[in-house]
């Protein structure tokens, strides 16, 4: 690049910084935002739920209400709920659950999951890692009873009067809407000791005498907002999604498209689960949904403590008889390949490995290696330094390969030279077939430096997917980085830079540099770049676009990187001093006296073309 575009590029990036100093809000108009989009959100959440409906417990006002508009109240909720109007008011109360690795507490007020503690692990903040909580989470059924809407939502349920009882190990919770003394529905959970999964089982008792005939189906839905967990926000909303699993099929998850992304998914779905970064939420009936109909909103990370709503209405086969069960089960719990792996149902998909190839060099390549070592080591910046050098090791064949086609070339250099120089007034095809005529006699292939790196990029790619999505990886020190699986901020910026963020990561400064060095290693031997100066300027513009990108990535794969770069700089010195050049050269022009073997497919086609009468050019 010239001087110009050097100070051209400059000037943008101080217009760009200058920008983003002036212009961005002060840390208390921040958290008043915040603060105010947390009190919207909660407030609608209340507003689509609660529609209609009176407030848990009576304030002074309503206990001095005349006894007149009392009944006319009681009327009014006749009318709009019928046998269901004596639940429409309660006192939500609040049960509580717990084993050794979750604390699961259920609200009387529509029965359902209120909040989540997951026992054993804490938010980056160190406070505790409640996986959703309150009036940001509604589930329910739907249906039609006289003629009306009902939504089991907007009810109070009432507790056993047993309240929480045990079944040898297993704590038992039963809640019940009643429509009248025999007919009622009623939520059963279970959870057993030392297991994420909470049983869910809906039981219509005599609910047949209410609902239509002919009906077939029930309608249920799910809401709920994904809470801010980890440090690296932007980095945790990329992993903040919706995933499903096709009954008897594949797994996928929505892909982030625009503020609001929906999916109508018009087959039966096994489970859905309303995933973060290390966490998920997911539901999983006996009986598949029929169908469904999942999405998320995305929020302003700058004005909100939550990242996404996540939301499923579906659909589950219903037989109208006078006992109905619709057995289900929750996941609560962290989206670790192994533990997912233990409950069936194929949630270990939960954790993103990639697709096609990437998947399976993770599955079977990186997972295995990391756990056997994790069984020996408990510091995870030495598992990761030594699952670099194994890979290298794995990859050396590959490695030498590649550094030995581009030693070949680099000593041809003078020969390829001498050519340039006799066809210096030729068209540029003469120049190619000579070079390549030279070539062809070395038996030197000019994209073997190539080849070897194309297929060493698979491991890399397998590797971008595994450290932001590892689980073992989370709030794990090393060195100055206080969570491997978060960027490690050695300094923090006053004012934020387009695409690099508000800090500054020493793993990514460090990679940055060594990559730079490595490309400048590889290009003192690299004849196609030397021949294309403009090439050369590109491969050192790459490793800044690196660094701006990856600033806010895990520091885990950016010190993998950095390692990566050392052993292979290693690597390249090692290999330069093992291979003499100058025997090289006269090992290629050895091969050049011989006679050029013809390929088998070549011979094939001269056989053919000998049959057929043609006569072959004499060289």
């Amino acid at each position: 690049m010239d001087r110009n575009t050097i100070i051209g590029l400059l000037l943008i990036a101080g217009i760009m910084i200058g920008y983003s100093v002036f212009m961005k809000p002060d840390r208390e108009q921040l958290e008043l935002a915040r603060r105010r989009q947390d009190s919207l959100l909660i407030n609608q959440q209340n507003r689509d739920s609660l529609v209609a409906l009176q407030p848990d417990t009576a304030n002074p006002a309503q206990l001095q209400q005349p006894a007149s508009q009392s009944l006319q109240n009681d009327s009014l909720l006749a009318l709009q709920f019928g046998s269901f109007s004596s639940a429409a008011r309660g006192e939500n109360t609040k049960l509580v659950i717990e084993n050794d690795l979750m604390a699961v507490t259920i609200a009387s007020r529509g029965g359902m999951v209120y909040s989540v503690n997951l026992k054993q692990f804490h938010k980056y903040d160190n406070s505790p890692l409640i996986l959703f909580n309150g009036d940001s989470s509604l589930f329910g059924f739907d249906f039609f009873a006289q003629n009306r809407n009902i939504s089991t939502s907007r009810f109070y349920f009432t507790p056993s009067v047993n309240g929480i009882t045990k079944k040898g190990d297993t704590l038992m919770l039963s809640l019940r809407l009643y429509a009248d003394s025999i007919s009622y529905i009623e939520y059963l959970y279970t959870l057993p000791p030392n297991s994420y999964m909470l049983g869910f089982k809906a039981l219509f008792v005599n609910m047949n005498r209410y609902l239509p005939g002919n009906m077939n189906s029930i309608d249920l839905h799910w809401t709920s907002y994904a809470p801010k967990i980890e440090k690296g926000e932007k980095n945790e909303n990329t992993y903040t999604t919706v995933s499903y699993r096709y009954f008897q099929d594949e797994t996928e998850s929505i892909k982030p498209k625009n503020k609001q992304t929906e999916k109508d998914i018009a087959t039966k779905l096994e489970w859905v689960g309303f995933k973060q970064q290390f966490f998920t939420s997911v539901l999983i009936p006996e009986q598949p949904f029929l169908n469904g109909k999942v999405g998320y909103e995305y929020f302003d990370e700058s004005k909100s403590n939550y990242l996404k709503r996540f939301y499923l209405q579906s659909a589950l086969p219903f037989s109208n008889t006078e006992s109905v069960e619709l057995p289900m089960a929750f996941y609560f719990g962290p989206n670790h390949f192994n533990t997912l792996k233990k409950y069936g149902h194929e949630l270990n998909d939960l954790v993103s490995l990639g697709g096609n190839i990437i998947k399976w060099i993770n599955l079977y390549l990186i997972i295995p290696i990391f756990n056997f070592l994790e069984r020996f080591i408990g510091n995870y910046g030495i598992i990761i330094l030594l699952l670099t050098l194994i890979i290298k090791v794995i990859t050396l064949p590959l490695t030498y390969r590649s550094y030995l086609s581009m030693a070949r070339m680099r000593v041809l250099k003078p020969q390829v030279d001498e050519l340039n120089e006799k066809y210096a007034k030729a068209t540029a095809m003469e120049k190619q077939q000579a070079t390549m005529d030279l070539y062809k006699k070395a038996g030197v292939n000019p994209m073997g430096g190539c080849l070897p790196l194309l297929l060493q990029m698979p491991v890399l790619f397998a590797m971008y997917r595994f450290f932001p999505t590892s689980f073992e990886l989370r709030q794990e020190s090393f060195l100055w980085a206080k969570d491997l699986s978060t960027f490690d901020s050695i300094f923090s910026l006053p004012f934020t830079i387009p695409m690099y963020g508000d800090h500054i990561s020493l793993f990514t400064l460090l990679m940055t540099v060594t990559t730079i060095w490595s490309v400048k290693q590889s290009n003192q031997g690299n004849m196609s770049n030397q021949q294309m100066p403009g090439m050369q300027s590109m491969t050192y513009i790459m490793p800044v676009m690196l660094m701006l990108v990856l600033n806010n990535f895990s520091s885990g794969l950016t010190y993998y990187l950095f390692v990566s770069n050392i052993f292979g700089i290693a690597q390249n010195e090692i290999l330069k001093r093992a291979i003499d050049e100058k025997k090289l050269l006269k090992r290629i022009e050895d091969n050049k006296k011989k006679p050029v073997k013809k390929s088998s497919f070549q011979q094939r086609l001269e056989e053919m073309a000998k049959q057929r009468g043609y006569k072959l050019p004499k060289k």
